[in-house]
């Protein structure tokens, strides 16, 4: 398969969250404050459910005798340390002021780009549509999600700026990297659909999910980013608990 072929549904995803982001942009000047707020908070509630949803997958990530919510505490808590540990919020903030001062950004730029980054990345959707796409050059799932992150971004934009548009970033990193290394990760996870590990990985980014609708909601202020590690964590800790539970 050619490359443009292994990687068409990350294109795609970039391509809608500039228009949504250039949609935002018009939009965010033409509304009222108040307008913009209940925009963010529209968004933080979706994030809410799309997390909560998420997280149940650990329900279905039991490794040997530990049950998956104790698998997913200790990824999340080990992985928040090491994130910590990394600096890896900081450094995040420190690219998101960068890009910001380079381009000349203002507002929230760094907060939008830190969410829509999380948010647009951290999921089945975005490992699993790499994946397909990468192995058979199939971006139906890729382009199901570039819809809905394409409207993420309008609402995201109208409230955070132009820095929303800068996750494409993330996107290509990710997604296009994920898409070119398929073939590694298909021989790993034979059978994602079903496997334990990607559905505790699920669950984990879920947790994530759920800190980041709780930020865009000015619930809290979770370090979200610093959470990154878990998500690397998750798979070798459920082959820890199956050795053990030998």
């Amino acid at each position: 398969m050619s490359f443009f072929l292994k990687t068409s549904g990350t294109w795609i995803n970039i391509a809608t969250v500039l228009f949504g982001t250039m949609v935002g942009v018009l939009l965010q000047h033409r509304l009222p404050e108040k307008m913009r707020r209940i925009i963010t908070q529209g968004v933080g509630l979706l994030t809410l459910w799309l997390g909560v949803s998420m997280a149940g997958s650990l329900s279905e990530s039991q490794g040997g005798a530990v049950d998956g919510a104790i698998l997913g505490l200790g990824a999340i808590t080990l992985g928040g340390i090491i994130g910590e540990w990394a600096q890896l919020e900081d450094r995040l903030t420190q690219l998101g002021d960068g890009l910001k001062h380079r381009f000349r950004g203002k507002g929230q730029f760094t907060e939008g780009f830190m969410a829509s980054s999380l948010l647009f990345c951290i999921g089945p959707l975005a490992f699993l549509g790499s994946l397909n796409n990468g192995l058979t050059g199939d971006n139906t799932l890729l382009v199901l999600k570039a819809s809905m992150d394409g409207f993420a971004a309008i609402a995201l934009t109208s409230s955070y700026g132009i820095g929303v548009g800068f996750s494409t970033l993330s996107i290509l990193l990710y997604q296009g990297g994920l898409s070119l290394t398929a073939g590694v990760f298909a021989t790993l996870i034979p059978n994602p659909e079903t496997d334990p590990r990607l559905a505790l990985i699920t669950g984990v980014g879920g947790l994530m999910i759920i800190g980041l609708g709780l930020n865009l909601l000015d619930v809290a202020k979770i370090r979200v980013a610093s959470f990154l590690p878990a998500i690397l964590l998750a798979p070798f800790l459920y082959h820890l608990a199956i050795w053990l539970s030998g």
